[in-house]
């Protein structure tokens, strides 16, 4: 074969790989947007509560910790004013019967479950903890300032429940981002990674501690997205390879969650700690209409609620541990695929356990 020949073999090599990877990844937005549409709408929402069990919702969880991220509005909000209205269920009886109960029960008057609420904003964060109490009667809400792209700030957050050395029943992680533009964080991290993965990674890992401490009913639940479908793992964390793209940044930080998720249940299995990632749904909160402006634009009126949005997380908060899947992907209260048909994702969760040591020593943990 001839220079000519084999350079002529090469391109033809190439660019039949860069149409297979063109078809594949056409594919796998047209199929996640066809199950988006049958299913992450309002409609879909409406048409899955059918199946619902009012009683799945009853559930008590007075005397426990909650810790909430990106708590301040959107789904985050309703996750927390949900947990925190676990208190509401108690408080009907409490109000006739206040004073049986302050004897029976001492000074340690029944009140619900605690709420930590963790947000950015001091300002934002302090009016969210108020609505919320007055929202749920609950006086047990408090709020943690913390910005989760910094890991500075992440790890001095795990040092103050560090020293409170009290359980963390519930870790909700779901603060999250989607940055169009490359943005870098001040400790040298891509935005959207930042908080996304690397922010839920050490947040997760500092307080594995405290989530022993509340075994055998320690659960962490993950806030990812649907976007994650049109996505394989890789190892690329830092969207370095190419041209930045924030939409698929986002959908590969979810992916890194649920294939983070899938990790902790494997390396936490004997702790009494249960992991779980979830899909909300595609809802109408500030964070969509901010980063998808066309996209919130062009489904107005078929998006959910942020509390149909958090209604997952909820319900994976309240039911017994024996009932679901650790390290299982959820949505509308049932264990969800975490692939779609022919999209070539499932292979590359392979790749989970050189991303976690990336992760652990960008962490310095």
């Amino acid at each position: 074969m001839g220079k000519s020949d084999f350079s002529v073999h090469i391109q033809i090599r190439i660019s039949i790989s860069s149409v297979a990877m063109f078809l594949l990844k056409t594919w796998r937005s047209v199929a996640f947007g066809v199950y988006g549409y049958q299913n992450f709408t309002k409609k879909g929402f409406l048409e899955h509560s059918k199946n619902f069990r009012s009683e799945d919702m009853q559930g008590q969880i007075e005397g426990k910790n909650c810790v909430v991220t990106g708590a301040n509005s959107g789904i985050g909000y309703a996750t927390a004013e949900g947990l925190a209205a676990r208190f509401d269920i108690l408080a009907k009886d409490l109000q006739f019967h206040s004073h049986i109960m302050h004897n029976s029960c001492g000074s340690c008057f029944c009140s619900g479950a605690t709420v930590y609420i963790v947000c950015r904003s001091k300002e934002r964060g302090e009016a969210a903890r108020s609505k919320i109490q007055s929202a749920t009667g609950n006086k047990n809400v408090h709020l943690e300032i913390c910005d989760v792209s910094c890991i500075g700030d992440v790890k001095t957050l795990a040092s103050r429940f560090s020293v409170k050395d009290e359980p963390v029943h519930i870790l909700v992680n779901n603060a999250g981002v989607l940055e169009q533009n490359r943005l870098t964080t001040s400790e040298g991290h891509e935005m959207n990674f930042a908080v996304n993965v690397l922010g839920t990674y050490t947040m997760t890992e500092l307080m594995l501690p405290l989530l022993e401490k509340a075994a055998p009913d320690a659960r962490v639940i993950t806030v990812a997205s649907g976007g994650m479908y049109t996505s394989p793992l890789t190892e690329d964390l830092q969207f370095n390879s190419k041209e930045f793209n924030g939409v698929e940044q986002y959908a590969r930080n979810k992916r890194v969650q649920v294939a983070l998720t899938e990790k902790w249940a494997e390396t936490n299995k004997d702790k009494g700690i249960g992991f779980y990632s979830m899909h909300p749904g595609w809802a109408e909160t500030p964070g969509v209409s901010k980063s998808l402006p066309d996209f919130s634009k062009t489904l107005s009126g078929n998006l959910r609620t942020s509390e149909e949005g958090a209604d997952t997380v909820i319900w994976l908060a309240l039911q017994p541990k024996e009932k679901l899947v650790s390290g299982g992907f959820y949505f509308d209260r049932a264990e969800a695929p975490k692939h779609l048909p022919f999209t070539a994702t499932k292979g590359s969760h392979s790749a989970i356990d050189s991303i976690v040591g990336k992760l652990h020593s960008m962490a310095n943990l």
